[in-house]
């Protein structure tokens, strides 16, 4: 995982913790001040709320426990590995597109971050700038060319 991505993870269990945790235990309260539990749809909503919040912390927890952290501006290096910025070019359409490879927890397509067990990450590791890249998709074969290779935190 990415530094940033350890962070961002960080923050929302922070998140979690200090404020939603919280406000449901206040909703629970409000919610058992209005009477009968067993038709109190407010209370059995902030209920379920509550068991979301407490399933997503410890989950949090668990993956934070177990991250391997990696300085992405500390590689140095001349192919793609965990971490690198990469712009590549679809040779069909010649649209150019910028990813970081980063750890499944942390990815986001539509941002930029691709998760390194995607097809195109896993062609991508290991190849150099001007190397071309063949992905298959549902569509039939694509083709990259790798444009730059960069290292550092987005």
């Amino acid at each position: 995982m990415t530094a940033v991505g350890y962070k961002k993870l960080q923050e929302e269990l922070r998140n979690l913790k200090n404020i939603e945790r919280p406000q449901v235990v206040e909703a629970i309260a409000s919610a058992r001040a209005l009477g009968d539990l067993s038709e109190n749809a407010e209370y059995h909503a902030a209920k379920d709320r509550q068991g979301i919040i407490e399933a997503r912390i410890a989950e949090l927890e668990g993956k934070l426990s177990k991250a391997k952290v990696i300085d992405v501006s500390k590689i140095c290096a001349d192919t793609i590995k965990f971490g690198a910025i990469v712009e590549i070019i679809d040779d069909d359409t010649g649209v150019l597109s910028r990813y970081q490879i980063v750890g499944s927890d942390e990815a986001d397509v539509k941002n930029g971050l691709l998760p390194i067990t995607s097809p195109i990450a896993k062609k991508l590791i290991g190849k150099a700038e001007n190397d071309i890249v063949e992905v298959d998709t549902p569509n039939g074969v694509r083709t990259y060319t790798v444009k730059t290779i960069q290292y550092a935190q987005v």
